[in-house]
């Protein structure tokens, strides 16, 4: 059976390491967008600390 529908086997072997791919890299992206997210607003939040301690 798998003789007979060798090109849908194909496609779908394609898209499911598309797919894959794909996921892999905005995971990694986002975490590493998230990562400076969260280090941006650690900093601001020890300056404006800062801020509040010389007043």
């Amino acid at each position: 059976m798998m003789a007979e529908h060798w090109f849908w086997l194909l496609l779908t072997a394609a898209c499911v390491i598309w797919y894959s791919t794909i996921t892999v890299f905005v995971a990694v992206k986002g975490m590493k967008d998230i990562r400076g997210m969260l280090e941006r607003l650690a900093k601001k939040a020890a300056g404006t600390e800062d801020d509040r301690a010389g007043e």
